[in-house]
């Protein structure tokens, strides 16, 4: 492979880029001959080349030789790092699309570090590794509409796309980005329910999991209000109505809304710690 051939580069080799490489390999989006990575551990470089048969390297400048993209996928409080070793093109003109999927740093600081580039902030979450993610993309100054056509076909690989101005980045931390984590609990928390009622372990979790995944899909498809879909299943003086009213005894949906602003808060902060 020739590093001119290189269309996209991925500085981070961590899960996330993967999930996005492996799903834009499996829809033909790019090929493995026009993909490089740079990644430090030579365990997951190994890992790389065998799974998914791209190109591999230890030196982020050679990722900045790729034509279309760059993907930033490290973390945050190594970026300022990753940036110093880094010789930028001055060819400007024709310099790649800058893509940071990191969280809490912003396109004011993306933008000063990258100067003159295209620059794209992009929060995915973790349902993307099986395709089924939502990524929110907040677009630079100098972005064109080509430039952003390609950002959204890239992360609609993954799941789903939204476009929100870029202040809006932390309130979308706290609720997708910190989102399955809350999805996981509830889950949880049904399977203890069916287990405390008397069902085996296995069978309330295959209960609890599939009650999630189908009301999601019930709701995405019939594009039905949630409360309307509580209306349907709540019968007067039934069980689901029983359970909704100690549910709200318990303040789940305060909980439920106290962690989206916790997350978000949480994340506003670390934007600041960043500078």
């Amino acid at each position: 492979m020739t590093i001119d051939s290189i269309q996209l580069g991925v500085i981070g080799g961590g899960i996330m880029a993967e999930a996005i490489i492996s799903r834009l390999l499996e829809q033909q989006i790019y090929s493995s001959r026009t993909i490089l990575v740079s990644e430090p551990k030579s365990q997951r470089r190994e890992f790389w080349k065998k799974q998914y048969q791209v190109a591999v390297t230890t030196d982020n400048n050679d990722v900045t030789t790729a034509q279309e993209v760059i993907l930033l996928a490290v973390k945050p409080q190594v970026l300022d790092a990753v940036i110093e070793g880094l010789a930028l093109s001055s060819d400007q003109k024709n310099s790649p699309l800058i893509i940071s999927i990191l969280a809490g740093v912003s396109l004011t600081h993306l933008e000063s570090v990258f100067a003159g580039y295209s620059v794209v902030r992009v929060m995915p979450n973790t349902p993307a590794t099986v395709g089924e993610g939502i990524s929110a993309i907040a677009v630079g100054s100098r972005v064109s509409a080509v430039q952003l056509q390609k950002v959204q076909r890239i992360f609609s690989s993954v799941g789903q796309v939204v476009e929100v101005s870029e202040y809006l980045m932390d309130a979308v931390t706290g609720l997708s980005g910190s989102g399955p984590a809350y999805v996981a609990l509830m889950i949880e928390s049904l399977a203890d329910g069916g287990v405390a009622a008397g069902l085996p372990r296995a069978v309330a979790q295959k209960l609890a999991i599939q009650t999630v995944l189908g009301t999601a899909k019930l709701l995405q498809e019939s594009g039905l209000h949630p409360a309307e879909v509580k209306d349907r299943v709540s019968s007067p003086g039934g069980t689901t109505i029983a359970g909704v009213t100690a549910l709200e005894r318990g303040g789940f949906r305060l909980a439920v809304i106290e962690a989206v602003k916790a997350a978000y808060q949480r994340s506003v902060q670390l934007k600041i710690d960043n500078g």
